[in-house]
């Protein structure tokens, strides 16, 4: 294999693992606060289109990434009121919120197919972009790849490091001690929903105007799953949640790889297509295995209503 097929699956993989890094990096700073939203599919989806669309008006990318942050966040907040205020089952919210975002995004979406947008061109690093190998590999990429390792590094800082961090952490463990002590539970599990949702929209919005600037209905195709999976898989830490979308990103994109490189392989190009699925069934199998695993790092009141004393 030659070197530049290597920068191009290097670099092909870290494009297809950043949307998988943006909404799981979302996820977990909810479920870190305790709550469960199984809806980020839908919410990429509704970012997605609400995205293009307003790509599609002549706005710039950021706007149109804006917009679909907006559109993320008003779905999770939305979830939030269902489950927060209400009190509804955040498993069957979040899962109507999937099924109903993927479905009204397939509704608005229906006057933007094929209608392509402009390409967004990547960054020029200067002399970084020019080393052979790593230039082409690392030093290529739209802003929001960049942005996606960014917000990994301020997540750790912000979890670990920050006050407002460990009072996250705090609602998460436990919602009545930290309301006994005073902080509005309710109040910073809608501002992590929120965000959750935020960068679920930004996820879906990269997936329409910078990574495929196009609209199609189902182009999130699963996405959204399996960055709830990475959250699980990585333990509700940030950096391995950035290396799990790696992993994920380069068995997405090895299948376009292994057929445009013309090797022969008695395999169905669907079970390729069906690989990223497949391991991240596998690695959820592996894991469950031993749950003193799964509960390290997992909130002990995650999915669990809180109803504060009056």
């Amino acid at each position: 294999m030659d070197t530049s097929l290597i920068a191009s699956v290097v670099a092909a993989t870290l494009v297809a693992g950043t949307p998988l890094i943006i909404v799981a990096i979302g996820e977990l700073v909810t479920e870190r606060a305790g709550v469960l939203n199984l809806g980020a599919e839908g919410m990429m989806a509704v970012g997605a289109v609400a995205a293009f669309a307003t790509a599609h008006a002549g706005a710039n990318p950021w706007l149109a990434a804006a917009m679909g942050m907006a559109a993320g966040a008003a779905m999770a907040l939305l979830f939030g009121y269902l489950t927060l205020t209400m009190q509804a089952n955040q498993v069957a919210s979040g899962l109507a919120l999937a099924i109903f975002g993927v479905g009204l995004a397939a509704f608005l979406g229906k006057p933007y197919e094929s209608a392509p947008l402009p390409a967004v061109p990547p960054l020029h690093i200067p002399l970084l972009g020019e080393l052979p190998l790593i230039g082409p590999a690392l030093f290529h990429h739209q802003a929001l790849v960049y942005l996606s390792w960014l917000l990994v590094a301020f997540t750790v800082w912000f979890l670990d490091r920050s006050r407002a961090g460990l009072v996250l952490r705090a609602v998460g463990e436990s919602p009545s001690a930290a309301h006994a002590v005073g902080y509005p539970v309710l109040a910073i599990r809608y501002a992590a929903a929120a965000f959750g949702g935020a960068m679920a929209g930004l996820g879906g919005a990269f997936l329409s105007v910078f990574y495929t600037p196009l609209w199609s209905e189902g182009m999130v195709a699963g996405r959204g799953w399996i960055a709830l999976a990475l959250v699980v898989f990585a333990t509700w830490r940030p950096l391995r949640v950035m290396l799990g979308a790696y992993l994920f990103g380069g068995v997405l994109v090895s299948q376009l790889f292994v057929q445009g490189a013309g090797l022969r392989i008695e395999v169905p190009a669907q079970l390729l297509s069906a690989l990223p699925y497949l391991a991240t069934i596998a690695v959820l199998v592996l894991i469950s295995r031993n749950p003193a695993t799964i509960r390290l790092n997992s909130p002990a009141s995650l999915g669990r209503a809180f109803r504060p004393e009056r």
